[in-house]
């Protein structure tokens, strides 16, 4: 730690971890062969790079659930694996980089970046990313090119973006996984729905970092507030979805 205050805050934070455990252990009192079991599976979804998407599925909608507190800003998720700095900054019209023959529907996502006050915020930057037609993520277990279906790009002076791409499918993760062990034992399936992830920033706001979701039809994201859903339309013969973006001031 590079400060007294942030060493006095994590242990803050570890001590309210520990008491909390203490209680749920207390609670839920485990066996000796569940408690060895977990330690196992923990292991695991560690060695497996299955963490982020555990968090997103079983920690976001109680994060989300504590964020709504009345003020407009958009919901936050967590940043996971998928993730790959230095995207590309875009020229306008702004889309997606894609291979020549990217297999998928063409599709156009737009919408507005306003503050709590509802003013419109230019040059807000936009960082984009999703799966391609085949639910795989570039720099991911995928032959696709490092950067492709990902982008950074600007609101106008209006607040205002439009980003060409293709409609993101739905994904499974790895069914010899442990977060799909989790999941079969608590009767989920193992499909994630469709959704972009991204990430706002800009001077003076907190960095957003969050996920648009198409569906709510399964189990394993049941917990995403309508919030953070939208529709998908067809506008002669081409996709289209629009969603606006709330950002929260950095309080100085």
């Amino acid at each position: 730690m590079s400060s007294i205050e942030s060493e006095e805050r994590v242990q803050e934070v570890l001590q309210l971890f520990q008491k909390h455990v203490k209680n749920f252990l207390i609670e839920a009192q485990p066996s000796n062969a569940e408690f060895n079991g977990f330690i196992r599976w923990a292991d695991q979804i560690g060695h497996d790079r299955e963490i982020s998407t555990f968090i997103n599925a079983f920690v976001s909608p109680v994060l989300i659930d504590h964020q709504i507190t009345g003020d407009a800003q958009t919901p936050s998720t967590f940043l996971d694996v998928h993730y790959v700095e230095g995207a590309p900054i875009l020229a306008k019209p702004y889309k997606l980089p894609m291979r020549v023959k990217e297999i998928g529907e063409k599709f156009k996502f737009s919408g507005y970046v306003r503050d709590l006050n509802g003013n419109p915020l230019k040059r807000a930057l936009i960082d984009m990313w999703h799966v391609d037609a085949d639910g795989h993520y570039s720099s991911h277990e995928s032959a696709a090119p490092p950067y492709n279906l990902r982008g950074r790009f600007y609101t106008d002076e209006n607040g205002f973006f439009e980003v060409e791409t293709i409609v993101p499918s739905p994904y499974t993760i790895s069914e010899n996984g442990p977060l799909a062990e989790l999941l079969h034992a608590v009767g989920q399936n193992t499909t994630i729905p469709a959704h972009l992830n991204i990430i706002l920033k800009r001077k003076g706001y907190e960095t957003l970092i969050t996920q648009v979701f198409f569906e709510r039809k399964n189990r394993l994201y049941e917990g995403i507030p309508s919030s953070l859903i939208t529709q998908i339309s067809d506008k002669n013969g081409i996709k289209e979805a629009s969603f606006n973006f709330v950002m929260k001031d950095i309080k100085i």
